[in-house]
């Protein structure tokens, strides 16, 4: 019944938040914190969130760094991680996400009205390309999320990390701040529409700064960030677990 209740709310709230960005967009109105556009993305996932009986709770908001953006690196599971930090993370967010997003009928559309950016993943200018146009988003002042691994784990467990995204906060010049999602995978596995609500936690580690790097450090700045990212996933670990 879950599932079946959550889809109903799914279809209808996805058909008026992306309705509603592609008006704005054709209507001119310019990006702004706490505008339509994050509107769009936040109140969207919150509603699902609801819907689908799962509360989010977040440790460590008090690091993220206030009035500046970052970058966002998170791992990711499921599909519920997009919406578990859409609906928390401060401030104005936007994803840097595959390119196949973007064949997603009224989805597709709303995300790169709202400013989201898609990647090409197999395309190595056209990325380029992209994660260019990413860094002069994060300068405008808003901060970007990604997924190093560039692909849900089946399991949980972290996969290996690509480079271009730390690549985007070198060259964006802001901090990247680690996050860890909890238990997303085992409420909506990869490629199961079987819906198993429960708790998600969410830990924010401490910023780590890219001032002075070089494009070429970017696989230091990934090896520190990913150490970062098990030792968030350790303390989630060794905590009592979620009801």
């Amino acid at each position: 019944m879950r599932t079946l209740w959550w889809i109903l709310v799914l279809v209808p709230s996805t058909i008026v938040h992306a309705l509603g960005v592609i008006a704005a967009a054709l209507l001119g109105v310019e990006r702004r914190p706490g505008g339509v556009y994050d509107w769009g993305t936040a109140d969207w996932s919150r509603q699902l969130l609801r819907a689908a009986g799962t509360p989010v709770e977040v440790h460590g908001l008090e690091r993220v760094p206030p009035n500046q953006p970052v970058v966002y690196a998170s791992n990711h599971t499921s599909m519920f991680d997009i919406w578990a930090l859409s609906a928390t993370l401060p401030g104005s967010t936007r994803f840097v996400a595959k390119q196949e997003l973007g064949r997603v009928p009224l989805v597709g559309v709303a995300m790169q009205r709202a400013g989201h950016v898609l990647i090409d993943r197999f395309n190595r200018a056209r990325a380029f390309e992209a994660y260019d146009k990413a860094a002069q988003v994060i300068r405008s002042g808003i901060s970007a999320i990604v997924f190093p691994e560039g692909t849900r784990s089946r399991t949980g467990e972290l996969l290996p990390f690509k480079r271009a995204p730390f690549g985007l906060a070198i060259a964006a010049g802001v901090p990247v701040v680690p996050v860890y999602v909890h238990g997303t995978y085992r409420i909506l596995p990869k490629g199961s529409i079987r819906l198993r609500p429960m708790p998600i936690r969410i830990e924010i580690g401490d910023p780590i700064p890219t001032t002075g790097l070089q494009l070429a450090e970017r696989e230091v700045l990934s090896d520190r960030v990913r150490a970062a990212m098990l030792e968030l996933k350790a303390r989630v670990d060794a905590a009592a677990p979620l009801p």
